[in-house]
């Protein structure tokens, strides 16, 4: 949804580029993990009528491709960088609630922060948004630090291209083909502060590809914030940390709650 709200903005005002960080803040000092949960991905096309169109396959290769990216990105430097599995009961809930508020929240910030013109006058000069105090919760699956990534990405299908050539031709106003948004925020889990925020509303990088994922990862990595300098000879270099997935108690595997297990397969066969 909050994704979708960003499109009118888009369409008015062309690509937005913007980053905000609060004010004078850098990452604590010392050992620091960061969460990076698993990016909320949709991708799909956009008909002759501008309707997006949601694909599967697209989806499911951007996402694959992103956290592959994501697991070698190299813009935390100092913190460690855990890679967060889809979980499991009530802590899966938790993940997904939080990364549907981020991008709420995030949303309103392109709205009335980031746009010019329609900034809100107690936001105007500073950069104050939270998710609310109750996101320390998330600190339990080890971590200082929450890394929400959000893209959406709907390419022009053919007859929106050729609608799109006519209206050029016979002066009917410009009409744009394909939509690519992405968001990636950093929120303290210790107070539930969003204290960074990167925004484009016309990303490059097609994260189908392999290549293109890595592009658009280091787009939504830059000016992330800079980590406090610590006593010399003691802050870590950092590493990547790939957490296990949730496991049963005879130790295998549990599916995301969104693939069935396979005794559940079976059954319905």
């Amino acid at each position: 949804m909050a994704l979708v709200s960003v499109q009118p903005a888009h369409a008015q005002f062309g690509g937005l580029e913007r980053t905000e960080v609060k004010e004078g803040y850098e990452i604590r000092a010392g050992e620091t993990n960061i969460l990076v949960f698993r990016p909320s991905v949709r991708v799909g096309a956009q008909t002759t009528g501008g309707i997006h169109e949601p694909n599967a396959e697209w989806t499911g290769s951007a996402k694959a491709n992103l956290i592959a990216a994501l697991e070698d990105v190299h813009g935390a430097q100092g913190t460690n960088l855990v890679m967060v599995p889809d979980q499991e009961g009530e802590m899966a809930d938790l993940v997904e609630e939080y990364t549907a508020l981020f991008g709420t929240v995030a949303g309103s910030v392109l709205a009335h922060k980031m746009t010019y013109g329609n900034r809100l006058p107690t936001k105007k000069d500073r950069f104050d948004w939270t998710l609310g105090e109750e996101a320390a919760r998330l600190k339990e699956l080890g971590g200082d630090y929450g890394l929400f990534f959000l893209t959406y990405d709907s390419y022009g299908s053919t007859g929106r291209k050729v609608l799109q050539g006519l209206a050029l031709v016979l002066g009917g106003g410009f009409v744009p083909s394909g939509v690519h948004v992405g968001y990636a925020g950093l929120v303290d889990l210790e107070t539930g502060e969003l204290v960074w925020l990167n925004v484009d509303t016309s990303m490059g990088g097609d994260p189908r590809t392999v290549e293109g994922a890595q592009k658009r990862v280091a787009q939504l990595m830059e000016e992330f914030p800079r980590k406090a300098a610590g006593q010399p000879g003691t802050d870590p270099e950092g590493r990547v940390i790939v957490l296990p997935p949730p496991t049963a108690e005879d130790g295998s595997v549990l599916p995301p709650d969104d693939e069935p297990a396979a005794e559940d397969v079976e059954e319905g066969q």
